[in-house]
């Protein structure tokens, strides 16, 4: 605004001195800008802040029509100005283009009809010190009709405006940490799990978990009650979500199923004053699969008392679960039939001795004929057959039933709870799923010498294991003789080769 044009006080204006005035006070002669609108208006112009938008050269005009008559002596120190012609020699230096779109809402004002305006503006001392200028002014009675008087305060709310814009920068920081975490993180209000859990304790509940056992539909109900305020972007990449309003509306499948149980110890936790917790936890994404997830949660500082505010924050352990699974799965069976292995055998003969429940029954099933298809074929050929014995059984056993391989070509199944008869019914399937393995694989056929034994309380598995494993003996004596008998019956009717 350095082409404002200075004019001294009239000397016959009635004498007043506002330098007592406790802030920076312009006088300031418009009537040029009233000119000036008065032709646009004859112009047919309406929309003044349209017509400003299309040139900005128009508002610098305007600019150039103020008169600037007098200021007080704040207005100089707030400025750093020695006097008023250093002021107005440096009026380039106070306004620059910064205030223009500022000046345009002033000028729209005046247009409008007002007598007065306001805006906030960016002003420089003469130093280059910015200012952040909050701006009042009123035209003086008796000048409404040529705006010649025009009364400004200018006050300095840097201050201010420096505190909110450090308030802004603060706020943007912490929201791009939230929006930009590595984890999923959920800002939640959890007053209504409060009020649900206060209205369990004042009707004299001091059991909480066994509250809860007789009560499950409770866990149901806080679950429902939890609002979610917020989540980041990596939390509806996780959950598969297109948008925040899609998982907001889906929370129900999210929040499910094996979940149940996680959240009903976490309100255990929060009923005993627990405000920050942490355990790994199930949770869905919205395609259906199983999110493991090590939570975190924690009631916000001065939300203790209502828990309004909560933050979650979800890190997927999904993979880790998924490998710790594997190895505890290679731990526990054996890689060629899938079967249980002899480490796990050991362990669950030992578990079902010490805790039953009784009857025990116990099949001992050995695979005939392995060593002259290992000896005459090849091990991968003997790897297939073990393969579909592996096959017969998963078929056939099912919990709490276990099938094992416990030797090269020796499986048992351990049957807890299970009588004779229904162990005799187990070995009955296992012998028509091996019918039914034959008729599906050409080549060699399964077989199987499958002895059982049911053991009672008190007694020693391992004799019951021995029991069992006579029984296969005996069957594999009859298989042998009756192949024997076989194989000497096709010699005898066989035609005699002759030299």
């Amino acid at each position: 605004m350095e082409s404002l044009t200075p004019s001294p006080l009239p000397t016959e204006e009635p004498a007043f001195d506002f330098d007592m005035a406790p802030v920076p006070l312009w006088l300031e002669d418009f009537s040029g800008i009233k000119a000036k609108f008065d032709a646009w208006r004859a112009a047919g112009v309406t929309d003044l802040q349209a017509f400003l938008a299309e040139d900005r050269g128009r508002v610098r005009e305007c600019t150039a029509l103020i008169r600037v008559l007098g200021v007080n002596k704040r207005t100089l120190t707030l400025f750093e100005a020695a006097d008023l012609p250093d002021l107005i020699a440096n009026l380039g230096t106070v306004f620059s283009d910064e205030m223009l779109d500022s000046h345009v809402d002033e000028l729209v004002q005046l247009w409008n009809g007002s007598p007065e305006f306001t805006s906030q503006a960016v002003n420089h001392t003469l130093t280059g010190r910015r200012l952040d200028i909050q701006l009042k002014a009123q035209m003086l009675p008796g000048h409404e009709r040529d705006w010649t008087r025009i009364l400004i305060a200018t006050e300095d709310v840097t201050a201010r405006e420096d505190a909110r814009r450090r308030a802004h920068l603060s706020e943007s920081y912490a929201r791009g940490l939230f929006e930009h975490s590595p984890v999923s993180l959920w800002v939640e209000d959890f007053s209504a799990v409060k009020n649900l859990i206060d209205g369990v304790r004042d009707r004299g509940v001091d059991d909480f978990r066994t509250f809860l056992d007789v009560h499950p539909e409770f866990v149901t109900r806080c679950m429902t009650e939890i609002r979610v305020i917020d989540v980041n972007r990596h939390t509806l990449d996780l959950f598969r979500a297109a948008d925040k309003a899609t998982l907001l509306r889906r929370l129900g499948e999210v929040f499910r199923d094996a979940m149940q149980q996680h959240f009903k110890e976490q309100l255990i936790d929060l009923w005993n004053g627990k405000l920050f917790q942490q355990r790994e936890v199930v949770n869905y994404s919205l395609d259906g699969d199983t999110l493991h997830v090590h939570m975190q949660f924690s009631v916000l500082p001065g939300r203790e008392r209502d828990w309004t505010l909560v933050q979650v924050a979800l890190t997927d352990i999904t993979a880790r679960k998924k490998a710790e699974a594997y190895l505890e799965y290679l731990g526990k069976h054996e890689v060629l039939t899938k079967l249980y292995n002899r480490s796990f055998y050991a362990d669950e003969l030992n578990r079902l001795e010490r805790m039953g429940p009784y009857p025990v029954s116990v099949i001992i099933a050995d695979m005939n004929g392995l060593k002259p298809i290992n000896d005459e074929l090849g091990h991968a050929a003997g790897d297939a057959m073990l393969r579909r014995a592996g096959e017969v059984l998963s078929g056939a056993v099912s919990k709490p039933h276990h099938a094992a391989r416990i030797g090269g070509d020796e499986f048992c199944v351990l049957m807890p709870a299970t009588s004779d008869e229904e162990a005799k019914a187990m070995v009955e399937s296992i012998e028509k799923l091996v019918e039914i393995n034959n008729q599906f694989y050409a080549g060699n056929a399964l077989s199987f010498s499958i002895g059982r034994a049911t053991g009672v309380s008190g007694e020693r598995l391992e004799e019951v294991v021995k029991r069992a494993d006579a029984a296969m003996y005996e069957k594999k004596k009859e298989y042998y003789s009756a192949e024997s008998v076989d194989r000497r019956r096709r010699e005898a009717t066989s035609p005699a080769i002759t030299p």
